[in-house]
């Protein structure tokens, strides 16, 4: 080890006072609780959908299966309308996803622009909605007028950008430097072109980011797809779901009825539902996790 490395080492190990370590360790410990207590809810599911539910219902399943089988997820998968659901999900997530990132990111753009006559005005009604919107029952008849009920392009449209998503993307297209868009424009470039070479390459953590945040609420959306959907064959996983609950709900002596030798219950299956329901999502992140780094900040700091 070098002299000068030396020195480095003792001056970081004098900045490090008792209180810095003890403010770490602090945090480090109530990170690790909140961690847990977020985490073990889906764990508990986890575990009880592969446990026998006599075992679930008596308090047995806490940190590990008990009667370990995979007769839930085989009733899952067994469920009228189950694979026709999930598809719908994936459809109605991945389209959705699109059709959300190509308008938000093209009004981003758009308000992003001081040379836009209107921008103020535009930015003024995009960030009212954010404090002010009509409502359930409005919303509901304003898509009722345009002709979107039972229609998976209702689904799709109906809500199509999110004011917030939209705000916080135009604060970073707002922070690329313009001396690039000038460069662009001298080489003879239109905004559309500059749109695509410049601005979302360089947008790439913030538009990933965006775009988990609309795919989780596509997934995991089923008030609307509820009241807007009337065909089973149109409906999302989520509203499968719900339905499973509320027939629990509804069936409580059939639902009791649970020996030790049963291999399912109407929980235990609504627990594999959930399982598999989340899977994707947990899956996903791994991937995009080091845009969140980056796309944490979007619009946080301006040159």
């Amino acid at each position: 080890m070098t002299e000068s490395k030396r020195i480095e080492n003792k001056k970081i190990k004098v900045k490090m006072s008792l209180g810095d370590r003890a403010f770490e360790v602090l945090a480090f410990v109530i990170g690790l609780l909140i961690t847990l207590i977020v985490l073990y809810p889906l764990f508990y599911i986890l575990i009880s959908s592969v446990s026998k539910p006599f075992f679930v219902d008596n308090g047995s399943v806490v940190w590990w299966p008990v009667g370990f089988n995979l007769e839930s997820y085989k009733k899952a998968f067994d469920i009228p309308g189950f694979f026709v659901a999930y598809g719908n999900t994936l459809f109605y997530t991945i389209f959705g996803v699109g059709v959300n990132m190509v308008l938000t990111s093209l009004g981003a753009y758009a308000l992003s622009k001081d040379r836009f006559m209107f921008r103020k005005f535009f930015t003024f009604f995009v960030v009212f909605t954010l404090w002010f919107n009509a409502g359930i029952i409005p919303t509901y008849l304003n898509i009722k007028e345009l002709g979107l009920l039972n229609t998976r392009s209702g689904i799709l449209i109906a809500f199509a950008i999110n004011a917030y998503n939209l705000i916080i993307l135009r604060s970073f297209f707002e922070s690329v430097p313009k001396s690039l868009e000038e460069a662009a424009y001298m080489d003879g470039a239109n905004n559309f072109k500059i749109f695509l070479k410049v601005y979302l390459p360089l947008s790439k953590p913030a538009l990933i980011t965006i775009s988990m945040f609309y795919a989780v609420h596509r997934w995991n959306g089923f008030f609307w797809a509820m009241n807007m959907l009337r065909d089973d064959s149109k409906m999302p996983l989520q509203v499968l779901l719900k339905k499973l609950i509320v027939d629990r709900s509804a069936n409580e002596v059939e639902a009791s009825i649970i020996t030790a030798n049963s291999m399912s219950s109407p929980l235990t299956v609504i627990y594999a539902v959930i399982v598999v329901a989340v899977v994707p999502m947990i899956l996903a992140y791994p991937f995009i996790q080091k845009y969140f780094k980056k796309g944490a900040m979007i619009g946080a700091v301006k040159e």
